[in-house]
């Protein structure tokens, strides 16, 4: 997967990316409408009023796309597009894949064999020694360690592959330290690995981040291990998420007294595999069937039968409600070619009406 984008197209790119209501799913679909960014954001004023918002969605400026750039540059960090060659592999592979990526540090290590190790942040002593260790032996093993970098779980994990290579995903921008007394573990990561962040520099997280951050986490991995967690848990959002992009899903055993083990015993209970050290992690990656490989190019232009008329469009916001449904499931109701009915998910996507989820899932907004 590779498309070579010039200077210009690598700014409409990530123009596109920051528009408002603009998520994974209706960028990939807007590109493979348009064939690139630039016609893409030609088409929004018409696309958006068509799906019934009057007041356009607001699109970045150029100067404000100039500064994300400039902010990125003063870091020292990399900007990459999700359709460019130097683009993680095993997140190409995720459907869809996050338009863009900053990375500070060392962005090659990406492409190493990666396992997650993520956790309660309020983590026993016992649970971060157990991650520290076990980042550790995976280190040693040649695999990258990928983690959060919150407090608990995660910090252990990094520290304990800091000598082998490790990449923190963070849900606000490439330099957002949080928590602040992270500072010096922030700087190690980039000095010995790579800071990840699909924001622009200088963003805070909310929490509507974090759960996007996870998908990355998990998109970067082969497996997933769990090592505390409660059951009401940001981790076990990560395990679920690994478990649809058909990554290994790893959980350590805990005792019941502890409601740390709560998550981790119950993801063992649904299936995951039991972690007791890098021997466990080693087997399930062996019996891993080979990660599905990205497309040729998941960005490729699909021309449609035409455009979706306003019927069409209104029978399509009809049919959704807060319970996700396949768009295959309103093809069948609709009887409308595919074509159509995506296309007319993505001008109600723009409006606000309807939100386009990962595997084809769409509710409303």
């Amino acid at each position: 997967m590779s498309r070579a984008l010039s200077e210009a197209e690598r700014r409409a790119w990530l123009r596109l990316a920051r528009t408002e209501n603009v998520g994974p799913v209706t960028f990939r679909e807007l590109i493979r409408r348009y064939g690139d960014a630039v016609e893409a954001l030609a088409a929004l004023p018409e696309l958006t009023r068509r799906g019934g918002r009057v007041a356009g969605v607001r699109v970045p400026s150029a100067a404000e796309i100039e500064a994300e750039l400039a902010d990125g540059e003063a870091l020292g960090a990399r900007l990459l597009c999700a359709c460019e060659a130097g683009f993680p592999k095993a997140l190409a592979a995720v459907d869809p894949p996050p338009p863009v990526l900053w990375v500070r540090g060392d962005a090659t290590i990406l492409d190493r064999p990666a396992v997650a190790l993520v956790g309660a942040r309020v983590a026993s002593a016992a649970g971060q020694r157990f991650a520290r260790g076990l980042a550790s032996d995976l280190g040693q093993a040649g695999h990258l360690v990928v983690s959060g970098m919150a407090r608990g779980i995660d910090a252990a994990a990094h520290e304990g592959s800091l000598a082998t290579g490790t990449a923190a995903v963070l849900a606000g921008g490439v330099d957002d330290v949080y928590p602040s007394e992270h500072r010096g573990l922030y700087d190690r990561i980039v000095e010995a690995g790579c800071v990840v962040s699909e924001n622009e520099p200088g963003r805070s997280a909310v929490a509507r981040d974090f759960p996007r951050r996870n998908r990355i986490i998990s998109g970067l991995s082969r497996a997933v291990v769990v090592v505390e967690a409660e059951l009401r848990s940001g981790s076990l959002i990560t395990a679920r998420l690994a478990a649809e992009q058909g990554r290994e899903v790893l959980a350590v055993p805990g005792s019941p007294l502890d409601p740390r083990a709560r998550g981790t015993n119950d993801l063992i209970r649904q299936g995951a595999a039991l972690c007791e050290g890098v021997d466990d992690v080693l087997r399930a990656l062996e019996g891993l069937r080979a990660l599905r490989e990205p497309d040729a190019d998941p960005f490729r232009p699909e021309h449609g039968d035409g455009e979706p008329d306003e019927r069409l469009r209104e029978q399509v916001a009809a049919l959704l409600s807060p319970t996700p449904v396949s768009r295959d499931e309103l093809v069948r109701a609709t009887g409308a070619a595919p074509s159509a009915v995506f296309a007319a998910l993505v001008e109600l996507s723009l409006a606000g009406r309807a939100e386009l989820l990962p595997g084809g899932q769409v509710a409303t907004a």
